[in-house]
């Protein structure tokens, strides 16, 4: 979330504004000489903020010599696309591109059994997800967080979550959107690895369907 925070922030500034919807207009990667005549401002001025959206996340930027000149001639000009697939910022968070993506691959995949195969696509979700977060060292507190779903824990030790990223899917599929979402929770623990909490479905008003618990204890008192 707070990378797209600094980029909604490097778009504040309407110049940069300027420049960003010009090259994610074009067909093609845009030069600072492009950019800066298309904007009417300095060369270096373009460059200075067509690098700042590099720093963001929006463009990306590589070397490359304009068409018809031979290779080995001078030094080619840096050029700027967009990076990625846009900037989309929701409060609370919202995360409908994740369950989409799932069920997508659900119906690729089984079209006869949809949901059954939109389960298993959510579980590995999860477990992909969580295993990425556990190399760059994320707890699965951390990890609840940088996903929206704003877990803050109760006076009896369990863990909630205040926030459903998929809110208004769940609010007209209830049952299998909370379902997708105990899936994908279940299979993110288990990539994280943290063997001592689960996930389970505990519906409650205006919050996620899902909350943490402790795993009971094997070993008798």
């Amino acid at each position: 979330m707070q990378d797209r925070w600094s980029a909604l922030a490097a778009l504040a500034d309407p110049s940069r504004r300027a420049l960003y919807d010009y090259v994610h207009r074009q067909d093609h990667a845009v030069s600072r000489e492009e950019a800066a005549d298309a904007q009417r401002m300095s060369r270096s001025l373009a460059a200075f903020h067509l690098d700042k959206l590099v720093d963001a996340g929006l463009l990306s930027a590589r070397y490359e010599a304009p068409p018809g000149q031979p290779r080995g001639r001078g030094r080619a000009p840096k050029v700027y696309e967009p990076a990625g697939d846009g900037l989309a910022i929701t409060m609370p968070e919202r995360r409908y591109e994740l369950i989409a993506e799932i069920l997508a691959d659900a119906v690729a995949e089984d079209p006869a059994h949809a949901e059954q195969a939109a389960h298993r696509h959510a579980r590995h979700h999860g477990e992909t997800i969580g295993a990425k977060l556990s190399t760059d060292g994320i707890d699965w507190v951390s990890a609840l967080t940088a996903l929206g779903f704003e877990p803050q824990p109760d006076p009896t030790g369990l863990m909630l979550l205040h926030n459903c990223p998929f809110h208004a899917l769940a609010a007209r599929h209830t049952a299998l959107v909370c379902g997708l979402n105990h899936s994908l929770l279940g299979g993110l623990i288990d990539g994280l690895g943290a063997t001592e909490v689960q996930a389970r479905l505990a519906p409650r008003v205006g919050a996620c369907c899902v909350e943490l618990a402790a795993v009971p204890s094997t070993h008798p008192e």
